[in-house]
């Protein structure tokens, strides 16, 4: 008795996704795989030097900065010194700085002008050590979890209270 043939049924796939079919669609060929390699060796020997030529263009950018904070301090030096050739602004530091007068001039002094100090605070201070009774580490931790993890209102939490609305004049009360 010959045996009963078994039928044949062709696999049925899932319908690919837009990635599974632009994957299946991607074909390389011995050139591109050689053009990538050369893209990559590339890269690889370009990197080390683009690195040190961006590394010496920051380099350039600082010590052009440091010239240009420089060169505005000599200015800054430069008119310093203008200054101090001009004789009425040297007999003005003299008057400012040197409490300098001039011939036939009465200087006034006024020395302490200022409303007396506030007396300081007379009572000693305590040479024992004192320990507190709670630990704050734990307080701390405790007070975070709470106020994240509550779903109470600031009112019943006892905190701040909300304001109350001000009545507005004309306006019936209890609205």
């Amino acid at each position: 008795m010959p045996k009963p043939r078994t039928q044949r049924v062709a696999p049925s796939f899932e319908e690919p996704t837009g990635t599974g079919r632009w994957l299946r669609g991607l074909h390389f060929s011995a050139f591109s795989l050689v053009m990538m390699g050369a893209v990559v060796l590339a890269v690889v020997i370009l990197a080390p030097s683009l690195q040190a030529f961006l590394a010496q263009r920051q380099q350039i950018a600082d010590q052009q900065k440091a010239v240009q904070e420089l060169s505005a301090q000599v200015d800054a030096l430069k008119e310093q010194r203008a200054r101090w050739n001009d004789p009425s602004y040297i007999r003005a530091q003299a008057r400012d700085r040197l409490y300098y007068v001039m011939p036939g001039e009465v200087s006034y002094l006024v020395i302490d002008d200022r409303a007396p100090a506030a007396k300081a605070d007379t009572t000693p201070v305590s040479s024992k050590l004192q320990k507190t009774k709670t630990d704050w580490m734990d307080s701390l931790f405790g007070s975070l979890m709470g106020a994240g993890l509550t779903d109470a209102t600031p009112a019943q939490l006892g905190g701040t209270p909300a304001p109350s609305p001000t009545p507005t004049p004309g306006a019936p009360a209890g609205k």
